[in-house]
């Protein structure tokens, strides 16, 4: 990798990490020295990149830094390609269509010697093994709406038993698998997290009503019952 390149790189470490990042960690993913890196850095912050942190503790970039659009590279493109497909299988249909459209710009926009990158990838989105489970009740272009504004959500649910009760619940995010949605939300009858299948929700009524957390606190502890009770340590 030219230097030039690997300084790039750094910043886009950087920019997609949420926590510190070590010397270590840049070293291994960029497959060089720690010298390296910390010459890398510095040559960084003595460009008025504006870089915090130190050896040993890990470094933050400004999240208010705005750096010129890069260029994408041949593995971005196939990775964003490799998504819209997964995408295109398996979201609702607003998603579905978004996820195509995508592409097509992305071809539009690319120079002309990447865009076999684009049309004939390395890479492809295996076929659901079977139809996604239906929506159930849900709009899901209203429902990712109201995650977004933090609204609440009241619902009818069958469970795996056949039972069925109520639940007014705040809606996180939406999770695509192969055969099922899955909505995951904090219910109020419950006073915890719990994840709900779209195809056994009855019926759904979108309440004006605002569950008062910001999303990203509401996200935040979501992650946290997850690698406590289930041991995913979610990025």
């Amino acid at each position: 990798m030219r230097r030039t390149d690997r300084l790039f790189q750094i910043i886009q470490i950087l920019r997609r990490s949420k926590r510190p990042v070590t010397a270590s960690r840049l070293a291994e993913e960029l497959e060089v020295s720690l010298r390296t890196v910390y010459r890398d850095v510095a040559d960084l912050m003595a460009q008025r990149v504006p870089i915090r942190g130190e050896a040993g503790l890990g470094y933050v970039l400004d999240r208010h830094y705005d750096m010129p659009p890069l260029m994408l590279t041949p593995d971005e493109l196939e990775a964003a390609v490799l998504g819209a497909q997964w995408v295109a299988g398996r979201g609702d249909p607003a998603l579905s269509r978004a996820a195509r459209d995508l592409v097509a710009k992305i071809a539009t926009v690319v120079p002309e010697q990447l865009r076999p990158f684009v049309a004939e990838p390395t890479v492809g989105a295996p076929p659901p093994l079977a139809s996604p489970a239906s929506a159930g009740g849900l709009d899901f272009t209203q429902l990712r709406e109201w995650i977004r504004a933090g609204r609440k959500l009241h619902m009818r649910y069958r469970d795996e038993g056949g039972r069925v009760s109520e639940r007014t619940v705040w809606p996180v995010l939406i999770g695509y698998a192969d055969t099922v949605r899955l909505l995951a939300a904090w219910c109020e009858q419950r006073q915890a997290f719990r994840h709900f299948r779209t195809d056994r929700i009855i019926e759904a009524s979108f309440l004006d009503e605002r569950h008062g957390h910001r999303r990203g606190e509401l996200v935040a502890r979501w992650k946290r019952y997850m690698k406590k009770e289930r041991g995913l340590d979610l990025l």
